[in-house]
């Protein structure tokens, strides 16, 4: 099934202008007929899996813990 831009936005919960990024910066394909910009659905579903994968992965990098530094030492 293919959305128009306006279409995608509502779909995604995203302005329209985040789309339009999207598009200008080619992280989606587009399909152009008669003047009108058509975004294959399917195509957002494997896009909103990849950025749940990036969340999750930045997530847990951001949830592990720092090594303590054996260098440090308390002076006092």
């Amino acid at each position: 099934m293919y959305l128009t831009i306006e279409q995608t936005a509502e779909y995604l919960n995203l302005p329209v202008n985040e789309i339009i990024r999207l598009i200008r910066e080619q992280q989606i394909r587009t399909l152009v007929v008669d003047d009108e910009v058509l975004i294959y659905q399917e195509q957002f579903n494997l896009f909103l899996r990849e950025m749940e994968k990036k969340k999750r992965e930045r997530d847990e990098y951001y949830q592990t813990p720092i090594p303590e530094d054996p260098d440090v030492k308390d002076e006092d």
